[in-house]
């Protein structure tokens, strides 16, 4: 029976509004977030044109015709892993084509205010645990067991849930990742009830570092936003800012600047700025900045840097509503996500977003290698974005800087991205979209992409930076049925 998803079901956009109904108030905010307006969700109550078309959209429904299954998937120390893909993880759960798992997702940068984004909180409290005795997630990084800071030696800094293994997927099959809500994860701790937090860090691995024209240079700030629990107020406030005060871990390693996830800020030592971003109203974009799949070249890979089978993208317009399609490299496909935003602007200039702790529902249906011929899906080798009105084609400056750059990959792309390869590379995925997907000529493709396609920054502080290219789907004609 259809459960909202089967597109080709009478009755789809019936079942589809009882689904989201019956999902829990909490997960419902956020309604009036900047993406939501724009119609993302309309999109998937409509069930209307998708980038796999009816033919293969059918074929993924047979052999997925099962009843489905709706999982939950806390965040906690025993079910996140921090700063890595690995395509050797544990499954946290099965799951078939077709099913749901709402999955909660923590910001690595809680401690920054731990008084607000973790207090009372029992799963954040388990993750964010250290003391001189233990840390609740000990590895954090795809470093060496005996690094510096732990192991793993904060090569890598986001806190994944997952993943999630789907079963059948395999080598050459797509996978297919509806958004179908995102919630804020309301504050535990009493004296904030209904509100959320989050962290920005204008950071040394900002954009912004070594060309700051005030005060005293480079410094790292810190501001604490505020967003509204319950959905009812679709725009975050600054609370307040701080210097990075340079921080002793309890290890008792010194960290003048933020070198390592998850350091504890003692505020008795900030001096807090009340008075910033005054009357400032940031519109709500929730997403989710890291998420994809488990690469094949290497067995333990850095959160940071993108790659074809997507992780830390940063775009904005990853949230509720959006789709997205990835090619999967290893068996199960292994999917995680992490790095939770409650906004962000395309570049993520100072190194970060309003990172804020987030909750997300999400549907996974599985594309099989053999029913992709002939389809806009056949040739996809990188991490694609659907939303109501628009196809977005993520561009790196190396497509998959594992496999382009060798065996010192994980360090050398730090040192090589730049604006101009991230662009050509989104170029060309978006004539092969157009050529492949579309049927246009190489001319055709060339004439369009210059009048109606609009190509941005997607970031500039991920190691491996990123262009997309955004085209609407209202200029095409329309599809013959089929």
């Amino acid at each position: 029976m259809c459960q909202g998803d089967d597109p080709n079901c009478a009755h789809f956009a019936a079942h589809r509004r009882r689904f989201l109904g019956d999902l829990a108030p909490e997960r419902r905010a956020f309604l009036k977030s900047g993406f939501v307006a724009s119609g993302g969700a309309a999109a998937l109550m409509a069930g209307g044109l998708t980038l796999p078309g009816a033919a293969l959209a059918q074929a993924s429904a047979r052999r997925g015709a099962q009843a489905t299954a709706h999982y939950h998937l806390p965040a906690t120390a025993e079910t996140v892993h921090w700063g890595y893909f690995s395509r050797s993880l544990k499954p946290q759960v099965e799951i078939a084509s077709g099913d749901y798992v709402t999955i909660e997702t923590l910001t690595h940068h809680a401690n920054d205010d731990a008084e607000r984004m973790v207090t009372g909180d029992p799963g954040a409290e388990s993750v964010f645990l250290w003391t001189k005795e233990r840390k609740g997630v000990a590895r954090r990084g795809a470093g060496p067991e005996d690094a510096k800071f732990g192991p793993g030696g904060g090569l890598g800094v986001h806190i994944c849930t997952g993943p999630v293994a789907i079963r059948g997927a395999e080598p050459g099959d797509v996978l297919e990742v509806r958004i179908l809500d995102v919630a804020p994860r309301p504050c535990a701790n009493p004296a904030f009830k209904g509100r959320t937090f989050g962290s920005n860090a204008a950071a040394n691995w900002g954009y912004h570092y070594k060309d700051m024209i005030t005060g005293d240079r480079p410094r790292e700030v810190v501001t604490i936003y505020e967003v509204d629990a319950t959905g009812a107020r679709d725009w975050a406030q600054a609370v307040y800012s701080f210097r990075w005060p340079g921080v002793t871990d309890p290890a008792g390693i010194d960290h003048p600047t933020i070198d390592y996830p998850g350091l504890p800020v003692d505020h008795a030592k900030t001096k807090r700025n009340f008075d910033v971003l005054k009357g400032f109203r940031v519109p709500i974009r929730p997403h989710f900045g890291t998420m994809g799949l488990a690469p094949k070249e290497a067995e333990m890979v850095n959160s940071i840097p993108p790659s074809y089978t997507g992780g830390n993208i940063d775009n904005w317009r990853i949230g509720k509503g959006a789709t997205l399609y990835y090619p999967v490299a290893v068996p199960g496909a292994l999917f995680s996500v992490g790095d939770p935003h409650a906004s962000q602007g395309d570049s993520e200039l100072c190194g970060t977003a309003i990172e804020c702790s987030l909750t997300g529902t999400f549907q996974f249906i599985l594309h099989k290698k053999a029913d992709l011929p002939g389809t806009a899906l056949e040739t996809l080798d990188f991490p694609m974005i659907e939303t109501a009105d628009d196809w977005v084609l993520s561009g790196f400056s190396y497509p998959n800087y594992l496999a382009d750059l060798g065996p010192d990959a994980q360090n050398a792309i730090f040192s090589k991205s730049s604006i101009d390869l991230a662009m050509r590379d989104a170029f060309r995925k978006m004539r092969q979209f157009l050529m492949h997907g579309h049927g246009l000529t190489e001319d055709e493709a060339i004439s369009l992409m210059s009048i109606a396609v609009d190509f941005g920054i997607t970031q500039v502080v991920d190691g491996n930076w990123g262009v997309h290219a955004i085209v609407k789907k209202s200029i095409f004609p329309a599809r013959p049925a089929s």
